[in-house]
């Protein structure tokens, strides 16, 4: 498996993994005004190029997304249904860590993923939101450097 940034051309086919992962897994949780506020800020251009987009692939398909806001804030994060529970959500995770150098992550989690979030060690900053229609919980973790070190040292 390769992680890597993505390429603008490559952006159709990343969109499209978001949207079409949003509907199966997350689209449940939310009214109709917060699945349209979805689909409002993936085609939001603008809202899409302040993001860094890393992918997971191999043999040149897509296998998932993570997406970040000025290296602290994670925007998007999307694995295909077909590959959960194969390391792919770690792996670019891992991959973001690396390029992190505030010490941190922000995360406005979807009830969807909290238990992800929770499993790569974030904790919550407070109790579950709602704007426009999306449900969120804000999520935190302020121990990326650790992480890091402890990873590099595993390799050891």
């Amino acid at each position: 498996m390769e992680i890597r940034k993505i390429k603008e051309e490559e952006m159709p086919k990343v969109l499209d993994l978001i949207w079409r992962t949003f509907l199966e897994y997350e689209a449940p949780d939310y009214t109709e005004e917060g699945i349209k506020e979805f689909k409002k800020a993936i085609d939001d251009k603008n809202w899409i190029s302040e993001r860094d987009f890393w992918g997971a692939f191999e043999n040149e398909e897509l296998l998932g997304i993570i997406a970040t806001k000025n290296y602290n804030h994670i925007a998007l994060f999307f694995v295909d249904g077909k590959f959960h529970k194969r390391g792919i959500g770690r792996a670019l995770f891992d991959k973001i860590c690396e390029l992190n150098t505030s010490g941190y992550y922000t995360v406005n989690s979807s009830p969807y993923a909290k238990g992800v979030y929770e499993h790569l060690g974030f904790e919550y900053t407070d109790s579950e939101q709602s704007v426009n229609g999306l449900k969120f919980y804000p999520m935190k973790n302020d121990k990326i450097l650790e992480y890091i070190q402890t990873k590099k040292n595993s390799k050891k």
